[in-house]
Order: C-alpha cells, then structure tokens, then sequence
C-alpha cells in the first residue's frame, strides 16, 4: 500500500513538472515572437521614414529659364561650340542630361564655380552645386575667387538660392554655355538651361 502512494506521489511530482517545463517553452516562444516584432517594425519605420526624407537637389532645379544673362557677361569668341550648333551632353547635373544632344543658345567667357550652400526657403545644405557664374555672385569683383571664399548667391537656379550665403567649393576660368535639350528620361523640353562648361560638352553625333 505503501508503495502505491509513493509511486502516485511520483507519478503526480514528474507530471506537475512536466506540465511547468511545458508552459515555460510557450513563454520563452512568445517572448520570442514578440521581440521579433518589436525589431521589425522599427527597422519598417525607418526604411518609409528614409523613403520619405530621399531628396534629390536637382529636384528644386529650374531645368528651363528665360534665357536672360547678367548684361556684364561676355560672350565668347570663337567659342568651340557655337551659337546654334550641336553638342552632346556628357555631364549628369540632373536625370536626363547625359547623353542628350544639346542647342547652344549662348557661350560665355567667364569664371565658374561650384558652391555650397542652405538655401533660404529651409532644409539641408545643398553641397558642390554645379555651377554659378561670377556675374552671378554679389560684389563679388573680377578675379577668380579662392574655395572657401563666402559669397552671396544672386542666381535662381534652384529654390532657395536667390540671396543664399554660399562657400566656393572649386572654380575657374572657361566658357560656360546656355543650352536647349531633350531629356533622356521623360521627354521634357529644357530650354536655356544655365550652366554646362566647355569640357561637360562633345561634339555631336551628326558632325
């Protein structure tokens, strides 16, 4: 008789832990399958959040304008391309640049800088944007200014950039040109498109 309870009270011992361990596991899987969904969500978050905040600067860029100049501004002579001649596009300041065949509306003697700079309207620093003209800085003088040099922008190229505070990242001396082309991307006309230098340009296909 004895031995009959001692066999029950372990038979009911080895169930209970049994029945513990057991429970345990589904904790431990459920906590488990939670903290996989704490880490998922996040990391979800944060690639629409990075979707959202993606900015191209070439998206602000007035690809077309009037076509007007500064009146101090030079035109070159006999510039290697042309007024009214054909030139393909070998540069990628925006989508659909590259590649394009370009018209030459205008051709300038002049120094040309890439800049940095926040523009007014709010936002981050638009870095090396290529390019702004000399007679398109604020009593910025003749001569080649130094990188590093703080200007004045007085260009509308993109939003925010008419009377920004601007550093010069690079600049020189060349022949900067106006131009028409046809994007590669979409089809969108651009017309007198400011600024392409001399050895952003090739000659055209058809020549």
């Amino acid at each position: 008789m004895k031995m009959k309870r001692i066999l029950f009270v372990l038979v009911a011992l080895f169930s209970v832990i049994a029945i513990s361990a057991c429970a345990g596991n589904n904790v431990e899987q459920n906590d488990d399958t939670d903290g996989d969904q704490n880490t998922e969500n996040p990391m979800e978050q944060d690639e629409n959040e990075n979707e959202d905040e993606a900015h191209s600067n070439d998206e602000d860029m007035n690809h077309s304008s009037s076509g007007e100049v500064p009146d101090e501004l030079e035109a070159a002579e006999n510039p290697t391309y042309e007024v009214g001649s054909k030139a393909m596009i070998e540069t990628d300041h925006m989508d659909g640049m590259k590649g394009a065949e370009a018209t030459i509306v205008g051709a300038y003697s002049t120094n040309v800088y890439a800049v940095s700079y926040v523009p007014t309207t709010g936002g981050e620093e638009v870095t090396n944007h290529k390019w702004v003209i000399q007679e398109e800085l604020v009593n910025a003088g003749d001569d080649l200014l130094e990188p590093g040099t703080e200007v004045t922008l007085d260009a509308d190229h993109m939003e925010g950039m008419q009377g920004a505070e601007a550093t010069i990242d690079t600049g020189e001396q060349t022949t900067v040109y106006m131009i028409d082309y046809t994007s590669t991307t979409d089809g969108e006309k651009v017309t007198n498109h400011k600024w392409v230098t001399e050895d952003e340009l090739s000659p055209s296909k058809e020549d």
